[in-house]
């Protein structure tokens, strides 16, 4: 039996029927309940997609494997320069600080935080940026304590 994809933030390819359209930014999980579905956004909070409690059960392992994994949520280093786009509207310079969010078509828009009197501030604005870009970004690891109550990513 062919293995389903890891647990983690997706753009469908195909629609499931009329609850999810193809082009969505889903969470797939795999041992939900009654089984493996995808998770739509129902708002975002810090920038971050915050899911639907309730699922749409995936139709077999095939819908699966079409599934696009995208890069996590969370804050990244810019390794190298790079322009958003091929206009060049905006030039994110090697060692920046981002934050990696998505809209619900699951194009990827990156915020720049900025230190502020009170500490380190997050945009509720970004830029989007062609998603091939992505791969001049280093994902930082920082640790995220689950608040009372709280499920996790699903």
């Amino acid at each position: 039996m062919p293995a389903l994809p890891r647990c983690g933030i997706y753009r469908t390819t195909k629609p499931l029927g009329d609850e999810v359209a193809a082009g969505r930014l889903v969470f797939f999980h795999d041992h939900g309940d009654p089984g493996p579905g995808v998770y739509l956004p129902v708002r975002w909070k810090l920038n971050r997609a915050v899911w639907s409690e309730r699922g749409n059960t995936i139709p077999d392992d095939e819908w699966a494997r079409s599934l696009r994994a995208l890069p996590r949520e969370g804050l990244y280093r810019v390794r190298e320069p790079f322009h958003c786009c091929q206009k060049e509207c905006r030039l994110f310079e090697a060692g920046l600080l981002v934050q990696l969010g998505y809209d619900g078509e699951a194009r990827p828009i990156l915020f720049v935080p900025e230190w502020t009197s009170s500490g380190l501030a997050i945009p509720t604005s970004g830029t989007l940026v062609d998603e091939e870009r992505l791969a001049k970004l280093d994902e930082l690891k920082v640790p995220e304590p689950r608040e009372k109550g709280e499920t996790g990513s699903h």
